[in-house]
């Protein structure tokens, strides 16, 4: 394919992906907390569509906190059928998913070769029939990719929930734009706080921040994993990350 025509293909994938996330949001997948619901449009995660999970420094060889709090963020969907994870490296740790709620042993568990062969995976895994969600960790989602995902989303009605992976270190190849995604989220582990004064591990807890949300809008909370048969969701706001870009040049000016 020459150059012209691998932008143009580029180009008419960027439209479609943007024409498929102007649709009106369906069915969606609430926090419970209007801190987060309220930057969502729909008022939660968009189910039937893929998200985009990334960390930072090591997290972009091992994804260890992306994939928990995936898997904790998924949790109200495993009544919903097959769950799906396809790994570039036999690494999945099940007990630990099984701390964090998450039904390991209904699991299937797919390592793909190379990052060509996890992306077919994922798409074919998105559009059978009978699957709630899909685990996938890659590299890097092009645009031409990411639609091709939706798409596999809108006919098997399965949610995806993309890990960026680097499992073998090097470069970061940077080729993702995430813009065929509805949404995308940096992720990465705090410290747990013990729910009494005795010494101890608290619930796990994440630094959660929401970097593009197409019709909605960003922000950044602190949350923890959390267990109440009353709550709609198994994750809860601890508190909300300030803003600490700089304020208008104005609001640093003295009153004379």
């Amino acid at each position: 394919m020459s150059s012209r025509q691998t932008r143009l293909a580029s180009l008419r994938a960027e439209i479609a992906a943007l024409e498929t996330l102007s649709q009106p949001v369906g069915e969606v997948l609430p926090f419970g907390d209007a801190r987060v619901d309220g930057r969502l449009p729909g008022g939660g995660l968009a189910l039937g569509r893929w998200h985009e999970f990334a960390g930072e420094g090591l997290e972009l060889e091992t994804a260890a906190a992306g994939a928990a709090f995936a898997a904790r963020l998924a949790a109200p969907l495993t009544g919903r059928g097959a769950l799906v994870w396809v790994l570039r490296r036999d690494d999945l740790h099940a007990p630990g998913l099984a701390g964090l709620g998450f039904p390991a042993d209904r699991l299937i568990q797919v390592c793909a070769r190379d990052e060509a062969e996890a992306l077919a995976v994922l798409e074919d895994a998105l559009r059978t029939p009978g699957v709630a969600a899909v685990f996938g960790e890659v590299e890097a989602v092009s645009l031409t990719a990411g639609r091709r995902l939706q798409l596999a989303c809108e006919s098997g009605s399965a949610t995806g929930f993309i890990l960026r992976r680097r499992p073998f270190g090097g470069r970061d190849r940077g080729d993702g734009t995430g813009s065929a995604a509805a949404t995308r989220w940096s992720i990465a582990s705090a410290p747990s706080q013990p729910a009494t004064d005795e010494p101890g591990l608290g619930p796990p807890r994440w630094r959660v921040s929401l970097e593009r949300c197409r019709g909605g809008r960003t922000g950044g909370w602190l949350m923890e994993a959390w267990e109440d048969d009353d709550a709609p969701h198994s994750l809860r706001v601890v508190a909300e990350l300030g803003d600490h870009r700089l304020a208008p040049e104005a609001e640093f000016k003295l009153a004379g």
